[in-house]
């Protein structure tokens, strides 16, 4: 290991926060990256061959040929090197004559190599991701035409990657209301699919939650359509701290709210319905200095042999909403089905 020090980047932080924006970490294998590699091992003739992330403690292989590792130490020579020199290419013509590799933890991953590049992966805004790895058995010099074929490889990745978190960004925001953040109707229908196939197979109940707000329109009317945004956003940062992680809470439209409760049956969703009114009927402060409150009314419906579709779930859930509106002493209620009356 080297004893060299690199100093930690004043920007290091939001490196980091740039390279988990990515969602590849630890992530399965894809065709596109190994099609990188694959190319970059035919294009060099190096037999091993890297994809890596810098991670804050590693430099983990999203795709890799001939290395003995799934991931290396970062450390204060060759990893933070990918850092401090975000445009320069690495190269080590002979490891074994560097006393620095005598003892190096990458040495187990690279037992038999001896030529070494490391070209930097940077991003569109200037942050260095990882690196593109090339190693050899055979001590050689890095010429100007491998380092353009790592830049290539490079740009290759980087392409890769950007076009990826795109496609993921667009498919998060089809499934996200602009106003409050969380999901939508598209991902509220997604869910519900999901739980259903899965109730069908297995039997294990789940909850559908209808939520509609009471007194909004006396909001929006006294003092305002910003107004009534900013309860709603609150609303939805309220409903968020009570649902269960798994659970799917969305807004299907003005004040109208949902909760797909997976893995919950009657008595848990009238627990999770209790919650959720206690913490709405807490006032709300708007940025206008004005205090207002509202409350609301939920309907729920749990899954069982006699549901036969979502929209019937979903159904049962707005009839019983329907119904907790009607009663102003109780704000929520369960629809039992099967002949037996709403309460």
């Amino acid at each position: 290991m080297s004893t060299e020090q690199y100093p930690v980047s004043p920007q290091e932080a939001k490196r980091q926060a740039a390279l988990q924006a990515y969602e590849l970490l630890d992530s399965p294998p894809e065709p596109d990256f190994d099609a990188i590699t694959r190319l970059l091992n035919q294009v060099t003739q190096m037999p091993m061959v890297g994809l890596a992330l810098l991670d804050a403690g590693r430099l983990w292989f999203k795709s890799s040929v001939g290395l003995g590792a799934q991931a290396l130490s970062r450390d204060d020579w060759l990893a933070a090197h990918l850092v401090t020199h975000p445009r320069e290419c690495l190269v080590v013509p002979d490891l074994q004559a560097d006393e620095r590799w005598a003892e190096h933890d990458w040495g187990d991953a690279l037992p038999q190599a001896r030529f070494l590049a490391l070209m930097p992966v940077v991003d569109v805004a200037g942050y260095v991701l990882g690196g593109v790895l090339v190693a050899s058995p055979q001590s050689a010099e890095s010429d100007e035409a491998l380092q353009k074929k790592l830049a290539d490889a490079v740009t290759l990745m980087v392409a890769v990657m950007e076009s990826r978190k795109r496609a993921w960004q667009l498919a998060r925001l089809a499934m996200t209301d602009p106003l409050t953040g969380i999901g939508n109707r598209t991902q509220f229908d997604l869910a519900l699919q999901v739980e259903m196939g899965h109730a069908m197979r297995s039997g294990e109940p789940f909850s559908v939650l209808c939520l509609d707000l009471d007194g909004f329109k006396a909001v929006n009317d006294g003092f305002g359509h910003t107004a009534g945004d900013e309860v709603l956003c609150e609303v939805a940062r309220r409903l968020q701290q009570q649902v269960r992680l798994g659970d799917t809470l969305v807004r299907l439209r003005d004040d109208e709210f949902a909760v797909v409760m997976r893995h919950g049956a009657e008595e848990a969703a009238s627990v999770l319905s209790q919650r959720i009114t206690k913490a709405i009927a807490v006032p709300i402060d708007l940025t206008t200095g004005d205090t207002v409150g509202v409350g609301i009314s939920i309907g729920m419906a749990a899954y069982s042999d006699q549901i036969l579709s979502g929209a019937d779930l979903v159904k049962r859930a707005t009839e019983s909403l329907n119904q907790s509106k009607r009663r102003n002493e109780k704000r929520w209620n369960m629809f039992l089905g099967g002949g037996r009356r709403l309460f």
